[in-house]
């Protein structure tokens, strides 16, 4: 049984900036809208969803192409 595990990876083809929240959406199956409206959420509130979100685009590994790893 092949059973292939989810990997989060920033997204090539759903990004506004570096393809954070879309690849975050396309992991946890959401409307990239509401990821993108709960890190401005962040931003607003003590400014943590900046912090986050510069961290997430440099740790997080862009999407592969034709998957390819």
């Amino acid at each position: 049984m092949n059973m292939e595990s989810k990997r989060l990876y920033k997204s090539r083809s759903n990004r506004m900036i570096c393809g954070v929240c879309g690849g975050v959406a396309e992991y946890l199956k959401l409307d990239p809208t509401i990821i993108r409206l709960l890190f401005a959420l962040f931003c607003f509130l003590g400014g943590s969803g900046i912090l986050v979100y510069i961290i997430a685009a440099i740790i997080i590994p862009e999407e592969p192409i034709d998957g390819y790893n």
